[in-house]
């Protein structure tokens, strides 16, 4: 029988006997979250910038008060504290972050690339005992199965936004009329990949299918199992995607407004 060279946990911090790369995946998801992070909160922190004629920032819907026309309940509310910097976006992206950041999928990839927790496969970590996500703070990443329910409610605004952004503004009178542009695509296949990363979630997989022992006598459950199954085989895909979409919708409209960039139409 071949012999195999265990690393145990109280083994040097980065021992293993594996010969490939396995530092890689780690690092490119520290990089590529750290990068995110970064952007999103210095976008959240602009307040401008954030809207094009009919498109909307998905970092900043829905527009609940804004000096936008997408605003729901006007500009800045008097009892927002003088000492925070205000935005819009301030009011609504804890929700989707943390529906992110409860992920069953990102847990694994930032417990190891920001943890080490472990580093990789068979490679020894930097501590000695493991706690496991029963005790605070960790148990909190429980509330993942709440956070998408108001996930669809974020989809739903989405999806809104993208109804607003097949109207433009005529320039000489005025009127509201049909339209197709860049920003508009955009738009739209930021709402497809948020979909499907929100679709394939672990957590709906278990509401529409999961609690029940026997599918055969549901039959409207079984397809809806097989669809979440569908999209939650990909979900590594969907996340990776929808991530980076959103900073890129963000991206586009923030350079439009400011002129970098030219919104061509299509139709």
């Amino acid at each position: 029988m071949a012999e195999t060279n265990y690393v145990g946990p109280f083994s040097r911090f980065g021992s293993t006997s594996r010969k490939d790369a396995w530092w890689v995946q780690p690092l490119l998801v520290f990089l590529v979250l750290s990068s995110f992070v970064v952007y999103a909160t210095w976008a959240a922190f602009q307040g401008k910038h954030y809207f094009y004629g009919p498109y909307l920032s998905p970092l900043y819907s829905p527009e609940l008060f804004g000096d936008s026309p997408h605003s729901w309940f006007g500009p800045r509310p008097d009892w927002w504290p003088q000492f925070i910097p205000w935005s819009p976006a301030l009011l609504i992206l804890w929700a989707p972050g943390l529906f992110r950041l409860t992920c069953y999928y990102y847990r694994g990839t930032y417990y190891k690339a920001f943890w080490a927790d472990p580093p990789s496969c068979t490679v020894s970590e930097p501590r000695k005992t493991y706690r496991g996500e029963h005790s605070f703070p960790l148990i909190l990443q429980n509330i993942h199965r709440y956070f998408l329910y108001i996930a669809f409610f974020f989809l739903i605004f989405l999806s809104y936004d993208v109804w607003r952004a097949l109207w433009f503004t005529d320039p000489v009178s005025g009127e509201k009329t049909f339209g197709i542009g860049i920003g508009t695509l955009v738009l739209v296949i930021n709402v497809v990949l948020l979909g499907g990363y929100t679709l394939g979630c672990h957590s709906l997989r278990h509401l529409v299918g999961g609690i029940r022992d026997r599918l055969s006598g549901a039959p409207v459950r079984r397809t809806a199992y097989r669809c979440v199954s569908c999209l939650n085989r990909r979900h590594m895909m969907w996340a990776w995607m929808s991530l980076l979409w959103v900073a890129f919708s963000d991206v586009y409209v923030r350079l439009c407004s400011m002129g970098v960039w030219t919104d061509w139409k299509i139709i």
